[in-house]
């Protein structure tokens, strides 16, 4: 008996996947195409978290760049100048 109850639940779902199946052989292949390449193009697209990413770790590449050159140059000149030479 619990049979009959499990396979007659099943059978709504099993017709509205194939009326769902239906539907989709409904449209023409060149618009399947379409939707197909533009699902495609929307997961490999970059998106704006990882442009601001790169973004982010140029910049502080460069100001690590620019405090070494800075504090190099700066203590040198530092010992250079003598107070006393005047």
């Amino acid at each position: 008996m619990g049979r009959k109850d499990a396979s007659a639940a099943r059978i709504p779902v099993e017709q509205y996947r194939k009326q769902i199946g239906k539907q989709d052989y409904k449209k023409s292949r060149p618009v399947l195409r379409a939707t197909r390449l533009k699902a495609e193009a929307k997961k490999t697209a970059l998106g704006i978290k990882e442009v601001a990413l790169v973004l982010a770790t140029i910049l502080v590449f460069l100001l690590a760049f620019y405090a070494f050159f800075y504090l190099n140059l700066s203590s040198e000149v530092d010992l250079d100048l003598d107070p006393n030479e005047n």
